[in-house]
């Protein structure tokens, strides 16, 4: 591994030699340092090596980075099948993150058969540990009526405790039905915090949607 120069180096050399002692607290830290290129060069083949040991020990964390290297091909082929098995052994240990990451692929049927009310307590499992991008999806669900009853009031619920819980695209969706109920100030003020905290190209995504829809808020 090519350490970089600089203070982070130092930190680096650390968790590289405790990862090499087994320790898989550091295995996890230094595949998600390799991952970001924070105090080594980037090495998505050696964070999946790391993130691969340190699932060995069945470790909920190992296991949901393994399950998004495998989801977006990092440092491996893309496996939607081994990233759906990974993030359901962590979910099962309490994982709010794989439980996350599992709603999605049986929302989608990604790597395993599609299941909406699978995914449906997945999200409510996430939720329950104050996951605020699961709120978002648990509101989408109670919108669209995604494994569970159509419910709009408990979409809004869900989706302004998404907002508060500081989740930009829960900002969003939570400004657009306080907009469909009249309620523009409010709307406006999630509308701001929504667009200063998305990123490029969400940010520019959520102002062309705005201004198509009719009595935009933007």
């Amino acid at each position: 591994m090519k350490l970089l120069s600089g203070e982070p180096s130092q930190a680096a050399r650390w968790v590289e030699a405790a990862a090499a002692c087994g320790i898989v607290e550091a295995q996890v830290r230094l595949g998600r340092m390799l991952l970001a290129g924070e105090g080594f060069a980037k090495d998505a083949r050696g964070a999946f090596v790391c993130f691969q040991r340190a699932a060995e020990s069945d470790d909920a964390e190992a296991l949901n980075m393994l399950g998004r290297c495998y989801e977006n091909g990092w440092g491996t082929d893309v496996d939607l099948e081994s990233a759906a098995l990974c993030y359901r052994r962590a979910a099962e240990q309490g994982l709010a993150w794989a439980q996350y990451n599992l709603g999605h692929m049986l929302l989608d049927g990604a790597g395993v058969p599609r299941d909406l009310n699978a995914a449906f307590l997945w999200y409510r499992r996430a939720t329950e540990q104050g996951h605020a991008r699961a709120m978002n999806l648990l509101a989408r669900c109670c919108e669209e009526g995604w494994g569970c009853a159509r419910d709009p009031a408990a979409a809004r619920r869900w989706y302004g405790k998404s907002a508060e819980g500081g989740y930009f695209r829960g900002a969003f969706n939570y400004a657009c039905v306080l907009a469909e109920d009249g309620r523009r100030e409010e709307a406006a003020m999630w509308l701001a915090q929504a667009l200063a905290d998305a990123p490029e190209p969400t940010r520019s995504h959520m102002q062309r949607t705005l201004l198509s829809m009719p009595g935009t808020i933007a």
